[in-house]
């Protein structure tokens, strides 16, 4: 009779009540490590210069003499806030995805830790790269064309607040554009779907993509193609990695069966 395998786990188990207490140590540690970067951001370069960084490329395209406004009593000082809060937040993503990491790993097993740590540490540089790329590319061809629709009788003064939601919409919608590799690997690891249906279905996603990239990204045709052409070409790199992830993810009872 052969020796069935030893499991991996067997003899890691905690009460109840320590996983809560080292939940809570993680949660802790998380939310400090937002707050020591949200001091050290208020420190410098200060709430005033991110939120005059993050508004950079809307000045550039106003026209001269032209400036912001601020509608709300309190916005010049909340809204600066609420920039620091999110880049410290941003800046400290890695710290906390490291803290979830730490309270989850010890209860998967080796190929599903193959399998879990390649997902959080993609999408979040993925995230990033639609971020920065919305911000450095986009802003920069969407803004100016903006400002050359509206009729020469409007003044443009956008409010701070107003400008800080839409920076917000679009960082998440490229964030998210750009995470479609990771998306395609889960569908087809989860075995919804075959490398070979994903290549069928690709024209169909060109369409889908058109779409979506028309329905986020502002009214001008430079900035539905920038966030178009990255959406094609991660879709490809999503079906080329497939088979790669998926055969280094097989649980050891796959492997020997394969």
């Amino acid at each position: 009779m052969a020796t069935p395998p030893e499991d991996e786990l067997a003899g890691t188990e905690q009460p109840f009540v320590a996983h809560l207490v080292e939940l809570r140590d993680r949660l802790l540690r998380s939310v400090w490590g937002v707050a020591i970067i949200f001091g050290a951001l208020c420190a410098w370069p200060g709430p005033s210069r991110l939120y005059d960084y993050l508004a950079r490329p809307l000045i550039a395209s106003l026209p001269a003499g032209a400036h912001m406004i601020a509608v709300g009593v309190v916005s010049p000082f909340l809204i600066p806030i609420k920039v620091t809060v999110l880049v410290a937040t941003g800046i400290a993503l890695p710290w906390v995805l490291y803290q979830v990491w730490a309270f989850v790993a010890p209860g998967l097993y080796k190929h599903e830790k193959r399998l879990v740590a390649p997902l959080v540490v993609t999408s979040t540089l993925l995230f990033y790269a639609g971020v920065a790329f919305s911000y450095f590319v986009v802003f920069q061809k969407a803004f100016p064309a903006i400002q050359r629709m509206a009729p020469a009788s409007v003044q443009v003064s956008p409010d701070i607040e107003a400008y800080l939601d839409f920076v917000l919409t679009m960082f998440v919608a490229f964030g998210v554009a750009f995470e479609v590799p990771v998306a395609v690997v889960i569908v087809a690891r989860l075995g919804l779907v075959t490398v070979e249906q994903l290549r069928k279905f690709r024209n169909y996603y060109w369409v889908v993509a058109a779409g979506v990239a028309g329905l986020v990204t502002p009214p001008d045709p430079a900035s539905m193609i920038a966030l178009l052409v990255p959406m094609i070409l991660l879709y490809e790199v999503g079906i080329w990695f497939v088979p790669i992830f998926i055969k280094r993810t097989q649980a050891p009872e796959s492997q020997k069966e394969a």
